[in-house]
């Protein structure tokens, strides 16, 4: 029986090993945090990223190691690989850890993106800041995710405070400079490769987010046939040039027929939650698959599905396990502000027979606002 161990104990390393049960599969989770909560329904060994010996520990209980987010150290993850397999591959993960690295990569591969530029003091903020015109986003060019470690600066004003916020980061993280995007929607792209090079990807699905996290999914998204096209060869270049095992998502901008990459996810991703049960293989089991050396899933959707992220503490289930194709997601978490605890998943045949659905939902647990979007969508 093969083991898999997973860096990072959080929700997505728990849903990992909820999909390889079915595939006969081992789970080992590695964490810092005790009540990581992977560790509900897989053995979990607490340790710090960079000790080593702790490391040593865990390699020696597994078979091949992949990670559940991108804030693992990547020096963990090579010294890691000199003992046991590591997908994706440590190269790809320092990549995508940089913004300004994974914005020079997209460069690279001719994919459309915002202006940036590397911050490295005040003085160079400013002139950027003149070069690209406001609005535009100080970030940290590492650590930062789901809205934190950003500034938005909207005018001259804004310079000072911006760099009395973050300046103390070039030091640490780096920062970088992004062009702001007047962007009509936001969708990504999640997609996987296998050991033996095989690439497949979802259908498109649209994002919508709020305070810079992730609030819903709808897929399939709204986009054209080219839009689907471009995107997926976007995602395909990406993975072959960073020999990339395993699932990931790649972020997008769309204005008007026009996509621009965001970022990068080495990881299985929130964009990809309704997979799992709005897609004939999810991006859990693929995710296993890949870096298992299988055969990969089909990607093809079931209809059309909608994921609802919970943040802070879990409203109740009812509503939505009332749903015939409703799916609720718990992920064992204590409640606190902010905090990703959970997801729904509702799945239809149609585009009008979901947006019933999601209008019940949103009526019986007062996220009219969350659903609003996604039924305007959907009526359309």
């Amino acid at each position: 029986m093969i083991t898999v161990g997973i860096l990072g104990g959080g929700q997505l390393a728990r849903m990992m090993a909820l999909a390889g049960a079915p595939l006969g599969l081992r789970f080992v989770v590695f964490d810092p945090a005790a009540d990581a909560c992977a560790g509900q329904v897989a053995p979990l060994q607490v340790g710090a990223f960079d000790d080593t010996a702790a490391l040593a520990e865990f390699a020696a209980k597994v078979d091949v190691v992949t990670f559940d987010f991108e804030n693992v150290p990547a020096a963990s993850a090579r010294w890691l690989a000199e003992r046991k397999p590591v997908f994706p591959n440590p190269a790809a993960l320092a990549v995508a850890q940089d913004r300004l690295s994974e914005k020079t990569l997209f460069q690279e591969l001719g994919i459309a993106l915002p202006p940036f530029a590397d911050i490295t003091s005040r003085d160079v903020l400013a002139a950027k800041v003149a070069e690209f015109g406001m609005p535009c986003i100080l970030k940290t060019r590492r650590l930062g995710y789901d809205g934190k470690g950003q500034f938005r600066i909207r005018s001259e004003a804004d310079i000072d405070t911006a760099w009395q916020t973050l300046g103390a980061q070039v030091e640490k993280t780096g920062l970088i400079l992004e062009g702001f995007v007047a962007f009509d929607r936001e969708i990504s792209v999640v997609a996987v490769r296998g050991r033996d090079g095989e690439f497949r990807a979802w259908p498109l699905t649209g994002n919508w987010h709020v305070d810079g996290v992730l609030s819903a999914s709808l897929a399939p998204a709204t986009a054209s046939p080219a839009q689907h096209e471009t995107a997926v060869a976007y995602a395909r270049r990406v993975a072959e040039r960073l020999d990339y095992v395993g699932v990931f998502a790649l972020e997008l901008f769309c204005r008007g027929d026009e996509l621009l990459a965001n970022e990068m996810a080495p990881r299985v991703h929130n964009s990809g939650h309704w997979t799992s049960d709005g897609a004939e293989t999810s991006q859990f089991e693929n995710h296993l698959r890949a870096v298992l050396g299988l055969p990969l899933g089909d990607t093809r959707m079931l209809g059309h599905a909608c994921m609802l992220n919970w943040l802070g503490r879990m409203p109740d289930a009812g509503p939505v396990l009332s749903e015939a194709a409703g799916h609720w997601h718990d992920y064992g978490k204590q409640p606190r502000d902010g905090r990703k605890v959970g997801h729904a998943n509702l799945r239809d045949d149609s585009a009008s027979a979901l947006a019933d659905a999601l209008e019940r939902v949103g009526a019986a647990l007062s996220v009219q606002a969350q659903v609003a979007p996604v039924l305007q969508t959907l009526r359309r």
